[in-house]
Parts: C-alpha cells; sequence; structure tokens
C-alpha cells in the first residue's frame, strides 16, 4: 500500500510515523512546500492552492490515500482536496484533538499558531467539543517555523513563552499544530509543575493514521516486514528528507534501514 501526506513543511513527520510504526511495510510519499511556510498568516485561497499542488504531486505516485498531515490546511482545503480527488484517493484530514482531551477533563490548553488561536474555527470546535471543560487558548509564536528549522535554541525559547501563558493547573496540552509534537517531551517538561504529574499531551498524529488505514480498509500490523519505501517531494520535486527533519525521532524513524527514494 501507499499513503501520501502533505503539510506545508515537517508537521508531517509525526503523522508519517504513526503510519510507518502500524505498517512499516507501507510505502509514503511526502509532499509539502516548505519554501512558502508559514501558511497560517495567508490567505484561504492561498492555503487551498498551495495545498492542491502538494496533493497532485502526490497523487502523481499512485496513493491509496493521502493525509493532510496540517491543521491549516484541513481548515480551508479539504472540501476542496476531497471534491478533486475522491472517492479515488480518500482524503483524511487533521482536526486539534479537543474533544479527547476535554473528555478527559479539564482545566486544558490549546497550544496552536498565532493565526488559529482565538480563531473563528477553533473557537467552534472548542465550543462543539469542549465538554465544559475550562480551556485556555495559548498561542505559540516561532514555534512551528523554529521546529521547521531545527533551531534548538528557538524551540526552547518559543515553548518557554508558551509555556508561560498556560496555566499550571492545567491537566492536559491539545498540539493544535502538527509541528508541535515533534517536539512533544519538551513541551511536557515546559508545563509541568512538580510535584503534581506532568500534564497529558494530545496530538492527532496516531488518531489520522488509524483513519487512513480505515478509510483504505487495512489493518495496524506493526510486525509486518519493513519493506515501505519514502519518496519525499517539496513543491512537487522529489528530493531527500531535509537535516533538520532526521534531527527528530519521527525523521530517524522514516529513514533507519530504509532506502529513501528521490522518485
Amino acid at each position: 500500500m501507499r499513503i501520501a501526506l502533505l503539510d506545508s513543511g515537517i508537521g508531517l513527520l509525526a503523522a508519517a510515523a504513526a503510519v510507518r510504526r502500524a505498517r512499516p511495510d507501507a510505502d509514503l510519499v511526502l509532499s509539502s512546500a516548505p519554501d512558502s511556510m508559514p501558511w497560517g498568516p495567508r490567505t484561504a485561497e492561498d492555503i487551498t492552492a498551495r495545498a492542491l499542488d502538494c496533493a497532485r504531486a502526490a497523487a502523481a505516485y499512485g496513493p491509496d490515500a493521502l493525509i493532510v498531515a496540517c491543521n491549516t490546511a484541513s481548515v480551508h482545503a479539504l472540501e476542496v482536496l476531497r471534491a478533486e480527488l475522491e472517492p479515488a484517493v480518500p482524503v483524511v484530514g487533521t482536526v486539534p484533538a479537543v474533544k479527547p482531551a476535554a473528555a478527559a477533563g479539564g482545566p486544558l490548553a490549546v497550544w496552536a499558531t498565532p493565526a488559529t488561536t482565538g480563531s473563528p474555527y477553533q473557537r467552534r470546535l472548542i465550543a462543539r467539543f469542549g465538554n465544559g471543560a475550562e480551556i485556555t487558548e495559548v498561542p505559540c509564536h516561532g514555534l512551528a517555523d523554529a521546529v521547521e528549522k531545527g533551531d534548538e535554541a528557538a524551540v526552547d525559547a518559543a515553548v518557554a513563552a508558551a509555556a508561560a501563558l498556560t496555566p499550571r493547573a492545567v491537566r492536559s496540552v491539545v498540539l493544535g499544530c502538527t509541528h508541535y509534537e515533534l517536539v512533544a517531551e519538551r513541551i511536557r517538561a515546559a508545563v509541568g509543575s512538580p510535584p503534581a504529574p506532568d500534564p497529558v499531551l494530545y496530538g492527532s498524529a496516531a488518531a489520522v493514521a488509524a483513519q487512513a488505514l480505515r478509510r483504505i480498509g487495512a489493518e495496524p500490523d506493526p510486525a509486518a516486514p519493513p519493506t515501505g519505501g519514502l519518496t519525499v517531494l517539496h513543491s512537487g520535486r522529489p528530493t531527500e528528507l531535509p537535516a533538520p527533519a532526521r534531527g527528530y525521532a519521527e525523521g530517524r524513524l522514516l529513514v533507519a534501514d530504509r532506502a529513501v527514494r528521490a522518485g
């Protein structure tokens, strides 16, 4: 099987790694446009056009399903992507995990990009799935960009700034940008308040990976032979996994003991 994923940049690594863990035999196609990052401040029309470009580039490789591994692209482009690709290629979007976090009880925090924080979309999500929990929206200035560049000092600074805006009493943190899942342990450490237990982090990667497999009628099989290949596309051009991606556990997982195909 072949699963494609799209994002503005390396935020798709978390979902790609989740697919790899569930099906080591699946070929992966990672399609992004890092030169156009960040997508959040762009218009909905611009985001949709860029997501379509990434999706079309990935579709040329004949995937069985496409994961939109980006919250911003899912908000603005999901319906357009589905209209173009389905039913031939099931399209799975990404939604911040407010529902399971709120169901576990509050108080909780939603970490998201400044463009998403306080947006009508996020407010509707909280209103629909907040379950009456006390929820704090936290803008994470510069965090996605720092993760994309693999800038350790900038990541630490952005995480610390967001943690300072996060109430100490929170029991869980929703990671509302796929890039944030790549530095989840740093976030957990920053928002922890000993001797209280560390807050539970809620990402979306595992859920979207599972949904993609369900949409194509495949079962998870972590014991499958690790034969899955990896194709990396930047603005439709075959390339290699960028160096910053290899600095994260998810990126290293994707290239471990496998040939990275450039096309």
